[in-house]
């Protein structure tokens, strides 16, 4: 039996995933944003060993999600499932002043990864939007560059790649991986996505409890239990540094030192 904690797992592909491993026998603790979700979530998954409250977009709520969250601990997995689409015309900032998509879909995961005793596994989602996505150390919230919520989006999914990229070989004794979902039939996705949900979350969840060789082989990206080739940009090791030297300035908060292997 695995412990897991899933952050947005108050619908779509978090809810699945999450309901996949309770059904299985795991233990798994939720996320959601707000009280009004969390009575939600616990409706729909009564069998969680808890729900921690906060909202990813505002800083301080995501710290304070991690200390609940090493309260709640320790665990096998974490799954970084929540994150956001907004395909508006306009930027939008948050109370912290920070563009909302790349405070949601990197910053919060970068936090919650520093913050949280570090598990055995961590699984950050991607998309394949992040092929077309970019690692503008220069603006990383399109503060410069044109805005469009679609590339904001693909610039946090690739972030995200790196992010999980860079875990791995800070942490070798975590396994650390990217995964793509692929298109799925959710709100994000729509009603016409070629993907069924439970399809979208089986990859996750196969990371985060199976104990077969192949799913503990760290650094990889990975979309319905199959590896795919990394973007160049997310696998260049400087370019992961500068990302995390980015979200170190703007959060305040600093990974852990990087480990290294024990001797066997």
């Amino acid at each position: 039996m695995k412990r897991v904690f899933v952050t947005g797992s108050v619908t779509g592909l978090g809810l699945e995933a999450a309901r996949m491993m309770l059904d299985a026998g795991h233990q798994v603790v939720l996320h959601a944003r707000s009280e009004p979700r969390a009575e939600t979530a616990a409706e729909a998954l009564p069998g969680a060993s808890a729900i921690v409250v906060g909202d990813l977009s505002v800083l301080s709520e995501t710290v304070a999600v991690a200390a609940d969250v090493a309260n709640e601990g320790p665990f096998d997995a974490v799954i970084h499932n929540a994150g956001i689409y907004e395909p508006g015309v306009s930027r939008q900032v948050t109370v912290d002043g920070l563009e909302r998509t790349f405070q949601v879909n990197v910053l919060a995961p970068y936090v919650l990864t520093a913050l949280i005793p570090r598990p055995e596994r961590l699984i950050y989602l991607s998309s394949g939007m992040a092929s077309g996505g970019s690692i503008d150390l220069g603006d990383l919230q399109r503060e410069r560059r044109r805005w469009s919520g679609s590339s904001a989006y693909s610039d946090s999914k690739l972030c995200d790649i790196a992010l999980a990229l860079s875990a791995a070989r800070r942490y070798p004794q975590t396994v650390s991986t990217a995964v793509c979902p692929g298109w799925v039939r959710t709100r994000m996705g729509g009603p016409g996505a070629p993907t069924d949900i439970r399809t979208g979350a089986v990859t996750q969840v196969w990371l985060a409890t199976s104990d077969e060789p192949d799913a503990l082989i760290s650094g990889r990206y990975m979309r319905h239990m199959h590896e795919l080739s990394i973007p160049a940009a997310a696998g260049h090791v400087e370019l992961q540094e500068g990302l995390l030297d980015a979200c170190r300035s703007l959060t305040g908060v600093a990974l852990p030192p990087p480990t290294v292997p024990t001797a066997s």
